[in-house]
C-alpha cells in the first residue's frame, strides 16, 4: 500500500513528508472513521468523537500556527491529501474540511488574538466544531438577498433571522453567521458574527433528511434577538460580503478536489465491475461501448486532475482567481456527475441497489453541482470574465 501511495504521489509533486502524512491519515481513517460510517449514516450525523479523534492525532487542522495547536504548515496540499483520502475511504459524509479549511480561516484572517486563542485552539483540538451560515430560503447563490439582520445596540449587537441548509448545523459549536448590517447602506452591507451554542434565542431546527450525504448533519438555524457581544464580531462591521467573496475561490477548489477524486473512485469501481460482469457470453468490458465511454472518462479525468494540481499551486501562491475557482469547480462537479451516472448505468440493475457503493456515490454527488455556487452561477462568472476588457486565457 505504501509503495503504491509513494508511486502515485511522486507523479504529482507531493513531498516525502506529505506522502508520509497521507499514509498515516489513511491508516487513521481505516481504524477510527470507516468502521463507524454506516452507523453514522443511519443516525444521520457523524459523531463528535470523529472530530476529537482527528484533533488528538493532528489530522483535523494542519495550517494554524503552533501556538494554537497546529503545525503551522499552510501548504494546501495537506488539505488536498485529507480530502482525497477521506473520499477514497468512503467518508464523504464527514465534513472535516468544512470545519478546517472553509470556516477556520475566517478566524485566522479576521479574528482578534482573543478570538484565535478561543476558537482556533478549540477547533484544532476538535473540542469546538465549526460551521458557517450564509444560505437562507430566499438567498442561496445570491447572498445579497439575505434577510437576517445584525443591529448594534449599545455595547452589543442583536441578530435576527434564520438560515437553512447549514452543514454541521447540529454539531456546530461556533457558527460564523452572515447578516445584513442595520442600518444598511447597500445590498452588500453585511457583518460576520460568531454564534455559540447556548446563546439565548439561538435554536436549531431538525436534522434535515437529504437525498445523499446521509451522515452529514444539515439543519435550519433560527436567531430570535440573539445578543452578540462585540467580541464575537469577526472583522469590520459592514464588510462581511467581501470577506465571504474572498473565500469562495478556495471553497470551490476544495469542492473540485473532492469531486475529482470521487469521479476517479467511481471510475475505478466501475472498471472493476465491468471486468467481471458478463453479457452475451463476454464481459461488459469487452464491449466497444464500454471501452469507448470509459476511455473518454479516463482521458477527461487525467486532464482534470492535472488542472486541479495546477490550481492548488496557484492557491498556494495566493493567485487562484475567482474565475479560476469557478472553472475548476464547474469542470470537476460536472464530470463527477457524468462519471457516477455512467457508473450506475454500467453496473446495470446492481447500480440501483444500495448495497453497491456506486449507488450511494451517485446520490452523494448530486449536490456538488449546487453547493458552493451552482453550475449556472459558475458559468455566469466565467462568461462575464470572457467578455470583460481584462480577459486573457491561461496560456496568454
Amino acid at each position: 500500500m505504501e509503495a503504491s501511495i509513494a508511486k502515485a504521489s511522486s507523479k504529482r509533486n507531493f513531498s516525502e513528508d506529505q506522502n508520509m502524512f497521507r499514509e498515516a491519515y489513511r491508516v487513521f481513517l481505516a481504524d477510527e472513521i470507516v468502521p463507524h460510517m454506516d452507523k453514522w449514516r443511519e443516525e444521520g450525523i457523524v459523531d463528535r468523537s470523529a472530530f476529537k479523534k482527528a484533533g488528538d492525532m493532528g489530522f483535523l487542522m494542519i495550517w494554524p500556527d503552533e501556538k494554537y495547536g497546529g503545525l503551522g504548515d499552510r501548504d494546501f496540499k495537506y488539505e488536498q491529501i485529507i480530502i482525497e483520502e477521506t473520499c477514497r475511504a468512503g467518508c464523504l459524509d464527514w465534513f472535516n474540511t468544512l470545519h478546517s479549511r472553509l470556516v477556520g480561516p475566517y478566524f485566522d484572517k479576521l479574528g482578534t488574538e482573543a478570538q484565535k486563542e478561543k476558537f482556533l485552539t478549540g477547533a484544532v483540538s476538535g473540542d469546538i466544531i465549526l460551521a458557517v451560515a450564509m444560505s437562507e430560503p430566499d438567498a442561496g447563490s445570491d447572498l445579497s438577498g439575505m434577510r437576517s439582520t445584525l443591529e448594534q445596540k449599545g455595547d452589543h449587537y442583536v441578530l435576527t433571522g434564520n438560515k437553512t441548509y447549514i452543514s454541521n448545523g447540529i454539531n456546530g459549536d461556533a457558527i460564523v453567521v452572515a447578516a445584513k448590517t442595520v442600518p444598511s447602506k447597500s445590498r452588500h452591507d453585511m457583518t460576520l458574527c460568531v454564534v455559540e451554542s447556548g446563546m439565548k434565542g439561538f435554536k436549531r431546527g431538525a436534522n434535515l433528511a437529504k437525498m445523499g450525504l446521509k451522515g452529514q448533519d444539515t439543519a435550519e438555524l433560527f436567531f430570535d434577538n440573539v445578543i452578540i457581544p462585540k467580541e464575537n464580531i469577526l472583522g469590520e462591521p459592514g464588510k462581511g460580503f467581501s470577506y465571504l467573496m474572498n473565500g469562495l475561490a478556495e471553497e470551490r477548489l476544495i469542492i473540485a478536489v473532492q469531486s475529482a477524486v470521487n469521479a476517479r473512485k467511481a471510475f475505478n469501481l466501475t472498471r472493476e465491475f465491468v471486468m467481471e460482469r458478463k453479457a452475451f457470453g463476454k464481459t461488459i468490458s469487452a464491449l466497444q461501448n464500454t471501452q469507448f465511454t470509459m476511455a473518454q472518462m479516463d482521458a477527461e479525468l487525467d486532464m482534470l486532475e492535472v488542472y486541479i494540481d495546477h490550481c492548488v499551486e496557484l492557491n498556494n501562491r495566493n493567485e487562484l482567481s475567482v474565475n479560476a475557482g469557478a472553472k475548476v469547480k464547474l469542470l470537476a462537479t460536472e464530470l463527477e456527475g457524468r462519471m457516477t451516472d455512467l457508473g450506475v448505468q454500467l453496473h446495470g440493475g446492481a447500480g440501483y441497489m444500495s448495497e453497491y457503493e456506486i449507488s450511494r456515490m451517485y446520490t452523494d454527488a448530486r449536490v456538488s453541482r449546487i453547493y458552493g455556487g451552482a453550475s449556472e452561477i459558475m458559468k455566469l462568472i466565467i462568461g462575464r470574465d470572457i467578455f470583460s476588457e481584462g480577459y486573457s486565457s491561461i496560456i496568454d
